[in-house]
Formats: C-alpha cells, structure tokens, sequence
C-alpha cells in the first residue's frame, strides 16, 4: 500500500484522530507573523482541521491535498473548495503571505524535498512564512505503508540553506498532541527575505 492509499483507505480513522487535536500553540508563531486578513496556503490539509482554523480567524485560506478522499471529507468539514494537488507539482507565484505544512512534508520523498521548499519559497510573497514539521529523526523509512523523511535541525538548516533568500526564524521540538502518541516533531518557522 502507498502513502496516498492509506489515506484514501484510511480516511475516516484519519479524520477522527487529527480533526478535534487542539493545534492552537502551533499556530500562534505562525499567525503572528502574517498580516491581517493574509492569504495562506494549507499545503496537505488532510481532514481540513488547519483550514477551518484559520478560515475562522478571517484569514483567506486555499487548501490542497494529494488524497481524493479527504479532499473531499476536508471540503464537507471546512466549506473550503479544497484541491486535489500535490506539493511534487505546486505552480503558485508569489501568491501567498503564509504557507502550513503540518505533517505533509514529511510524505516527500528526501530527493525531491529540496525542489518542493523551492515551490514552496516561489509560491510566498515577498516576506512571506512558511511552517513545516516532520517527525524527529534523521531516516526514511516506511511505517503502515506510509513512506516517511524524518528530520533534524541540522537536515533542515542544511536544506533551507540551499535556497536564496531564507531566513531561519524558530526551530523548536513538540511532543504529539494525540492521546495514544509520544513521537517527537521538528517544527521550523522559514521566511523569504
């Protein structure tokens, strides 16, 4: 089974464990950095939990994800015309002050990670953010026939670096807020200069 088969399989389950997770410690250094009413792009939106957030707090939101089955079941949680895209394949232009990358980026493939932070860095405007976390490692590995690309500080600054124009804001270590999980997660603030 592929990553984006479990997801279309496992759905429901999925929704169920990430949709009520309170995230709002999280958002807060991404949100205030971004100005009122911003543009933000939820790259891998999964159940749309993100989304809705954000869309509630005024700000204007596109959310995509690769996973038929939860674009759908985002669309119907969120009221959000959520697209069927995935990050391999981002084409937006200096469109977005904020970019999220909760837990998505860390389905990239490690050789194909640097040319989507290059999307990613190309679809920002002037000065805008970028969160992303992954799990906490430094393997890639396949867990429940999802594929994973584990990070570090070190892996992350070693890529950010590679980019023109970025700066480092914050880079931090969270524990999962799930109940029946203890895995560690790399979060990094990025922004384009």
């Amino acid at each position: 089974m592929n990553t984006i088969n479990y997801y279309n399989v496992r759905a429901d389950q999925f929704v169920q464990s990430t949709f009520f997770v309170d995230m709002e410690e999280l958002y807060q250094p991404f949100l205030r950095l971004l100005p009122e009413r911003a543009a933000i792009l939820d790259l891998g939106c999964g159940s749309g939990r993100d989304s809705l957030a954000f869309k509630n707090k005024g700000y204007h939101v596109t959310a995509i994800d690769y996973s038929e089955v939860l674009v759908a079941k985002a669309n119907e949680l969120t009221g959000i015309q959520v697209r069927k895209e995935s990050f391999y394949e981002l084409k937006y232009q200096e469109q977005f002050d904020g970019i999220w990358a909760c837990a998505s980026l860390l389905h990239c493939e490690r050789d194909k990670l640097l040319d989507v932070l290059r999307r990613i860095h190309r679809a920002l405007r002037c000065t805008g953010v970028c969160y992303m976390s992954f799990k906490y490692g430094t393997t890639d590995r396949v867990k429940d026939g999802r594929a994973f690309t584990d990070l570090d500080e070190e892996q992350a600054q070693e890529l950010l670096d590679q980019l023109d124009g970025v700066v480092v804001l914050k880079q931090w270590i969270t524990v999962d807020k799930r109940p029946d999980r203890d895995e560690q997660w790399l979060n990094v603030l990025w922004k384009k200069k």
